[in-house]
């Protein structure tokens, strides 16, 4: 009976010590704010040119879908200030995306092609202005 006591009081410390040494750490802990949640765009690639919707969004990461509704494959190309992003090509009738964190600026959505076209389709502008609100406050978030 005896022997059980210490084994147990000696266990009893060791869990203890071990809360203890857990619970320590950094007290200049930074609770940095979580990124804005990112905005989903969505764009078209046609003959008569590209179209990015909305095409006015507040700095931040935004994940872009392009559709080619054309006949020919498309590589499309996100640029502008430093941010130069390409993906495709895209084939017709089927989707791309470009996942990208973009400072305030305007940038040009391109569809380019391999071969020679008799004019080039006119590329859509997005025009990004001031960091959106953080996601700190939002629920159900990754």
């Amino acid at each position: 009976m005896h022997r059980t006591r210490g084994w147990l009081a000696g266990t009893l410390t060791i869990v203890g010590a071990a809360g203890v040494l857990a619970g320590c750490g950094e007290e200049d802990f930074a609770n940095e704010p979580r990124p804005a949640v990112a905005k989903e765009l969505t764009g078209v690639i046609q003959d008569r040119g590209v179209s990015v919707s909305p095409s006015k969004e507040g700095a931040g990461p935004f994940l872009i879908t392009i559709s080619n509704q054309t006949k020919e494959p498309h590589t499309v190309t996100l640029e502008g200030g430093e941010v130069r992003e390409m993906v495709g090509p895209i084939q017709p009738r089927d989707t791309g995306a470009i996942q990208q964190t973009l400072p305030p600026g305007t940038y040009q959505v391109r569809a380019g092609s391999p071969r020679a076209v008799e004019r080039e389709i006119p590329p859509a502008e997005l025009t990004v202005g001031e960091d959106r609100k953080n996601s700190s406050d939002e629920l159900l978030l990754p």
